[in-house]
């Protein structure tokens, strides 16, 4: 089975995202947020997402772990990792989220609805049930009501 990584991974996003993959991927959450210490060895603790390291930090973990698939949900880790994408497709790591041009382009929605069915995309493709979106990017996605547009989801 493969691994994913998911950032924020306290939150109620990232553990929404975890019950609809759970079948399909090994999930690991890691935080930049502080960790109560009953939980921390539920969570692995990474760099705030501005932090100059950032995306070298992540990428050691992704190989310690054998991690194939990294979601960051923070807005500012997007964006890091987006001008990092290539180095982690080097290690044939697969980053969930849009390409540095795409997220200047796409509308966000910060902690969407319960209500919205969310999609996580990867190049186009429905992760989770293999078909095909209008969605060319990657990421955590909600469809607009009128099913033309869609929407970056984050923390």
């Amino acid at each position: 089975m493969e691994k994913i990584l998911i950032t924020y991974g306290t939150r109620a996003l990232a553990q929404r995202v975890a019950q609809m993959i759970k079948e399909k991927f090994e999930v690991q959450f890691a935080t930049s947020e502080s960790i109560p210490s009953v939980l921390q060895k539920q969570y692995i603790p990474i760099p705030n997402g501005v932090n100059p390291t950032f995306a070298h930090e992540l990428l050691k973990l992704c190989l310690d772990n054998q991690i194939n698939y990294l979601l960051a949900l923070g807005f500012k880790e997007l964006e890091t990792l987006a001008e990092a994408k290539l180095l982690f497709e080097e290690y044939d790591i697969h980053l969930l989220g849009p390409d540095l041009e795409e997220l200047k382009e796409l509308f966000v929605l910060q902690n969407p609805n319960k209500e919205l069915e969310l999609q996580l995309v990867h190049h186009g493709v429905n992760v989770l049930d293999g078909q095909s979106v209008q969605f060319t990017g990657s990421g955590l996605m909600v469809l607009s009501d009128e099913g033309e547009e869609f929407a970056l989801c984050t923390i």
